[in-house]
């Protein structure tokens, strides 16, 4: 398991020989067997692989993470276990897959699955500090412009309806007051504890790279079980 830091800054033998009657032919199987001792082990070993590739199959898709720091107050709190979607935003593009597979495009990036959308909670690797993950909100994507005043977030030139802000920001971005566009491959991400959180307005961007993925389900505290919301394009449109 990972911890988000989000301070503020799972022998067949087919019988071939022809039967004495005319029955319809059967199938067996013959059980090999092996010393008691060497039996076990090998058993044993065979469980073991099983077991690693199933883990490793599953961790390839599904991460689980625990909150830390209030950067996400009040949608999620420190402490607070959290199962994220990698396969989210798994993108192929540069592979023989984007040849043959449909994908969704932001800018020169292609997804399989839909990709990040405005609004989606996401872990990713911090680009100020690469071993630590940090949880956000997505913003802004690739070509889009940004620009927060007064506690207002606008995109594309339209304020968003952000019902799960209770901490607006204190600050205007970028500090000329100028909107500033999202760089190709990259997002612009916010923590909804907005005066409490190191995140793009302190400058910069969250490369396609750095993302691990989106913010599935909370577990844990059982108070908090639930499915969290995916993004939704309708918070603001180009």
């Amino acid at each position: 398991m990972s911890s988000i830091d989000d301070r503020f800054p799972t022998q067949a033998v087919p019988m071939t020989g022809i039967p004495d009657t005319e029955e319809e032919p059967e199938t067996r199987v013959a059980v090999s067997t092996r010393s008691k001792g060497g039996g076990l082990a090998w058993e044993l070993l065979q469980t073991i692989v099983l077991t690693l590739a199933i883990f490793l199959g599953v961790r390839s898709v599904v991460q689980n993470f625990r909150v830390e720091g209030a950067s996400m107050e009040p949608t999620l709190q420190t402490g607070q276990y959290l199962l994220i979607s990698k396969a989210a935003y798994f993108h192929v593009e540069g592979t023989p897959l984007d040849r043959f597979v449909p994908t969704s495009h932001q800018g020169s990036t292609d997804y399989l699955f839909g990709g990040p959308q405005r609004g989606d909670v996401v872990v990713f690797r911090a680009p100020t500090q690469p071993d630590k993950d940090f949880i956000k909100r997505i913003i802004g994507l690739p070509a889009d412009t940004i620009l927060v005043k007064n506690g207002t977030v606008y995109v594309n030139g339209e304020p968003l309806d952000e019902p799960y802000i209770h901490f607006p920001a204190t600050y205007t971005y970028p500090f000329d007051g100028q909107p500033r566009q999202v760089p190709d491959g990259n997002y612009f991400v916010l923590g909804d504890n907005r005066p409490n959180s190191s995140d793009s307005h302190l400058g910069w961007w969250v490369p396609v790279d750095n993302l691990v993925g989106r913010a599935w389900v909370s577990y844990w505290p059982p108070t908090d079980w639930g499915i969290v919301p995916p993004g939704s394009s309708v918070f603001a449109q180009p």
